[in-house]
């Protein structure tokens, strides 16, 4: 029989393997640190709370589900724009001011046609593209066929290319 989660190591554990990951999943989708932050927390509440219901394989597949329900729950009918924080400070370098000008122009598009992605297409795109996660990975966290994954995928692409000459 498999262990439950209500062990402190084997919570301990879970919490080490798939905190990170699942932050992303909901960092994707809703663009806050801070909310996909208070999701997890939430999450792995929850996970603690039904404890000697979930076994210890089972708590990736119980972590996604209830921290996905928990960010549809929030959003109901709201569209989410994803912000992108710049990762690294501004450093000088000798860069002509165009190419600054055009490399800035660049990601902001790259920004603003993600954030136009529906939410399947921006989750999938992005659990691919920054995650680096199959599309059998995906389809198994989202609960969806890998068909469906490839299809996400390719609309994706297709809105991205449309919106952005060059990618």
């Amino acid at each position: 029989m498999d262990e439950n989660v209500c062990s402190e190591k084997v919570y301990n554990q879970v919490y080490r393997t798939w905190g990170k990951p699942i932050y992303n999943f909901i960092f994707f989708k809703c663009g806050d640190e801070a909310q996909a932050n208070d999701l997890v927390q939430e999450a792995f509440i929850k996970l603690w709370e039904n404890c000697g219901k979930v076994s210890e394989p089972k708590a990736k597949s119980f972590l996604y589900t209830v921290a996905n329900n928990m960010f549809l729950n929030q959003v109901a009918h709201k569209k989410v724009v994803l912000k992108h924080a710049e990762a690294q400070p501004n450093r000088v370098e000798n860069k002509s001011p165009q190419y600054v000008l055009e490399e800035k122009q660049f990601k902001e598009k790259l920004q603003t046609a993600i954030a136009d992605l529906t939410e399947a297409q921006r989750t999938a795109f992005l659990m691919n593209r920054i995650e680096g996660k199959k599309y059998v990975e995906i389809a198994e966290i989202l609960g969806i066929s890998v068909k469906a994954v490839e299809k996400r995928m390719s609309q994706a692409l297709a809105s991205l290319r449309s919106k952005i000459h060059g990618i």
